[in-house]
């Protein structure tokens, strides 16, 4: 699957950072993870911390899939409303959800701490009423949050004119969220992982998955064999592949980054990423060197050349939007592109096995709109999976959860 596009800002900001070998002979160990990215990676940094025998298979380099074309929003905050999550599941299980992912930030925190350069910053989160319709709802949403002790404010269209300098009438403004580089952190993350003793692979095809009651058999594309006890399935929107039906919506989403703004024409924008309640949402934060990345007008293409074509129309419709909002800043579009992404009806991840796999492989699936807050959450998860202890997400994060 071709699943960027353009010039993802990431890879060019950083290049190939490393190489790792190609796995061409018959091997064993005790749980390969599939997938290269920033998933993968968090789940092999959690499972080899913690004395497991790791071995991680990329078909192509490391990070270069969707990881490279990540906007790395790190939030709470879910795609779906608290309110809407608790009309489903209940209200435990909603706010479980959203405490997760609060939790999910002070975690990759800490990891980034330990990683050297991967630009990770604490931010705020604005996220504006498209119109006046959609204050109630955000209100509601607000009342929840707040019920539950999440630090969140109301700030009036007066407050949002004044503080940012655009208009909207009434936003969220949450205090804990957090931006980082996914593409360095992936990287970061695979060398302790090799120097823990676990092993990475690059430019490795698996072709087969036979499960049996003892573990699993991996056939690689030059034949070799990889046998294993576990395997999580952590290939992002291709891991749909190895299920019968799909259970998430692939689409394409667009972003540009442009040259870096000076601190006073950015104003608050420095420190605060801003989203919409409208969907697809408008959405944009900054880099540690001033830059703003914009991304959003996400569209039901899932043809690579249809959205490739795409991009550099849909980069001039993103840099207009920002420049209604902000007449002042001028949107010049340094580097722009397109990837793809996956929606689950309910925006919540899928993490753990799938009866057409059977109970020895996993799935990681951190779709949605806080990918990689999700992926923190999934590897402690698929770590108490393996290790045959229960985790409080295990049952609505799986692909058994039923609305109530």
């Amino acid at each position: 699957m071709d699943l960027k596009s353009g010039y993802p800002f990431w890879a060019v900001k950083n290049g190939l950072l490393k190489t790792f070998p190609q796995l061409t002979h018959d091997h064993q160990c005790e749980v390969v993870v599939i997938g290269g990215g920033i998933t993968g990676a968090l789940i092999a940094d959690e499972l080899s911390k913690h004395g497991h025998q790791v071995v991680v298979l990329e078909r192509r380099d490391v990070g270069w899939g969707s990881s490279a074309a990540s906007t790395a929003l790190l939030q709470y905050e879910i795609d779906t409303h608290m309110t809407d999550l608790a009309k489903r599941y209940g209200e435990d299980d909603a706010v479980l959800a959203y405490r997760a992912c609060a939790e999910a930030i002070g975690e990759l925190e800490s990891l980034a701490a330990g990683m050297g350069d991967v630009d990770f910053e604490r931010q705020q989160s604005l996220y504006y009423a498209s119109n006046e319709e959609d204050v109630a709802p955000l209100k509601e949403e607000l009342a929840l949050r707040q019920k539950h002790g999440f630090d969140a404010e109301w700030l009036e269209s007066e407050t949002i004119w004044a503080d940012y300098g655009f208009k909207a009438p009434g936003a969220i403004l949450t205090k804990l969220a957090a931006t980082m580089d996914p593409y360095r952190m992936a990287y970061q993350l695979f060398s302790r992982v090799v120097e823990r003793g676990g092993e990475v692979y690059d430019r490795t095809q698996m072709e087969t998955i036979t499960p049996d009651d003892l573990g699993v058999t991996l056939t690689l594309a030059k034949g070799a064999k990889l046998r294993c006890q576990y395997v999580v399935i952590a290939a992002g929107y291709e891991s749909q592949t190895w299920l019968p039906e799909p259970v998430a919506f692939n689409r394409s989403s667009y972003a540009l980054i442009t040259d870096p703004i000076p601190s006073e024409a950015l104003g608050k924008l420095r420190n605060t990423m801003v989203w919409e309640s409208t969907r697809p949402y408008l959405y944009m934060r900054t880099t540690r060197d001033r830059r703003l990345l914009v991304g959003g007008d996400d569209d039901d293409e899932d043809i690579p050349k249809r959205r490739d074509a795409r991009v550099e129309e849909k980069a001039e419709g993103l840099a207009r939007k920002v420049e209604a909002l902000w007449p002042k800043l001028e949107i010049n579009p340094t580097f722009s592109w397109g990837g793809t992404f996956a929606e689950t009806d309910d925006g919540l991840p899928f993490f753990g096995p799938h009866d057409a796999q059977g109970p020895r492989v996993h799935f990681a699936m951190a779709y949605g709109g806080n990918g990689i807050s999700y992926s923190m959450i999934g590897a402690k998860l698929l770590r108490a999976l393996i290790e045959g202890r229960k985790h409080p997400l295990a049952a609505l994060f799986s692909f058994q959860r039923v609305s109530k």
